[in-house]
């Protein structure tokens, strides 16, 4: 049986797209919807993802998060974004610019893109409530990833071994 394809848009806060791209529906657990993004998934944009990965969209939460296979530097890549709305095989969240991340390599967790997100709070008019949200999102992913608390720790290697077998 064929895997249902779900459409990823992300957008920035004033409706425009950021990122768009299909990923396969690999199921659903406490932590979220599983979406799988094989080797060779092309975007909108045009761009081809190389190196596969598996997004978990939480139920609720201000992030998203991607788990990739090696080689990729990022093992953990988190978005901070407004909860994910869900309009049939369609999941949209807005990117609020804040990035969690693991380097592969060193273990090391960075909070990234501050710049961004203060450069953007100024030009959309980020609500004080978004940015409240966004920066808590932000430090519990921190914690939750350095602290290597479920799912960050391993349990997504059984949905990123759908897309890639050989990933550890």
């Amino acid at each position: 049986m064929p895997m249902s394809v779900v459409r990823v848009e992300i957008r920035k806060f004033d409706g425009s797209t950021h990122r768009a791209y299909p990923a396969q529906l690999l199921g659903r657990d406490e932590y979220g919807t599983w979406l799988g993004i094989p080797s060779g998934t092309v975007s909108d944009s045009g761009k081809v993802y190389e190196i596969p990965g598996v997004v978990l969209v939480p139920h609720t939460g201000w992030w998203t998060a991607m788990f990739n296979a090696a080689p990729r530097n990022t093992s953990v890549y988190c978005d901070i974004t407004t909860p994910a709305t869900w309009h049939d095989s369609t999941v949209v969240v807005t990117d609020l610019d804040l990035d969690v991340r693991k380097i592969r390599e060193t273990g090391e967790v960075q909070l990234v893109d501050e710049d961004e997100f203060a450069a953007h709070r100024a030009k959309f008019n980020y609500p004080d409530e978004v940015v409240a949200q966004a920066r808590a999102a932000a430090q519990w992913l921190l914690d939750a990833v350095t602290s290597a608390r479920e799912p960050f720790a391993t349990h997504y290697h059984p949905w990123l071994a759908h897309v890639c077998p050989t990933a550890s």
